[in-house]
């Protein structure tokens, strides 16, 4: 009976330990967003704040920094602003149920090659986070969304592989879209409404 007791009172105990660090951890996550954006080209890297590049994205105006990554890149200025607003409609349901699986983990895993947290570590979480909190912002996803919702105070992306990235988000739009039209035929033929 008292083994029981004991045991009871030591499950009580991991459990309120566990909610506790939960929290700490949800509400830290919460507090902290990408304030920096390290750009790595080739070898050429250069960083620039969140605030900066959202602005270039809104208003097509570069500042000095931005100026000299594209000089130093060769990238289109234009281009770059359309990779970072083009938005892909998303449910945000559908998209934490592909990003909480095997499957999602790899594409995950394939992202943070490219796009990835300061340390290296905790990408597939990070990105997780970021493509789940950008959706649920009116289902839509942008790269500009995604970096302002990345829960590091700096995110590092390769430039080579940014369009990767775009290319990642459209493929689990056009998966979720599939899913979707899919169950709606099935639950047609069924005669579900």
């Amino acid at each position: 009976m008292r083994s029981q007791s004991f045991r009871h009172k030591g499950i009580s105990w991991i459990a309120a330990l566990g909610l506790t660090l939960t929290g700490l951890l949800i509400s830290s996550t919460e507090a902290i967003a990408a304030e920096r954006v390290v750009m790595r080209y080739g070898p050429f890297q250069r960083s620039a704040s969140v605030e900066e590049l959202a602005h270039f994205v809104e208003t097509g105006e570069t500042t000095r920094q931005l100026r000299a990554y594209f000089r130093m890149s060769g990238q289109d200025p234009e281009q770059f602003r359309q990779l970072l607003s083009r938005e892909v409609e998303v449910d945000v349901v559908t998209l934490d149920r592909l990003l909480n699986n095997p499957v999602g983990d790899v594409m995950l895993d394939r992202m943070g090659r490219f796009v990835h947290t300061p340390s290296g570590d905790a990408n597939r979480e990070a990105m997780r986070s970021a493509l789940v909190l950008s959706a649920s912002d009116g289902g839509r996803i942008s790269l500009i969304e995604v970096m302002q919702n990345y829960p590091t105070r700096q995110i590092h992306i390769d430039g080579n592989e940014a369009v990767a990235a775009y290319r990642q988000i459209s493929t689990i739009q056009q998966r979720a879209d599939s899913i979707r039209r899919g169950l709606s035929g099935i639950l047609e033929t069924l005669g579900v409404p």
